[in-house]
């Protein structure tokens, strides 16, 4: 159990760093990209799969989601992510901005 709670943390912190590199300036517009596609593939009601085909609805966000995270690493530059993850295992997780959260919601 404590090691699932540590790959979740580790998970978390990743997310936010490649939050905190999407907003610097140093990343390319395309890294940017990326990270938006997969951010609106995440949230998105539509799935290439739809969720409720037993296996096969999650496998394709199993696959699909790690592999738009993993393109995001590989096309920002090394420093920004280094200096994004040191700044994420500084700081809080973002407050929830409710307005977004009904957004999705209604969408």
């Amino acid at each position: 159990m404590s090691q699932w709670k540590e790959w979740v943390r580790s998970l978390k912190r990743e997310i936010l760093a490649l939050y905190l590199a999407c907003r610097d300036p140093r990343t390319p517009w395309y890294a940017k990209l990326v990270v938006g596609l997969n951010v609106a593939y995440a949230l998105s009601p539509i799935d290439l799969i739809p969720d409720p085909i037993p296996v096969l609805g999650y496998l394709d966000d199993l696959i699909l989601l790690p592999l738009g995270i993993l393109l995001a690493r590989k096309l920002i530059p090394d420093d920004v992510i280094e200096d994004c993850r040191r700044r994420a295992s500084e700081q809080e997780w973002p407050k929830v901005n409710r307005i977004a959260g009904a957004i999705i919601v209604l969408i």
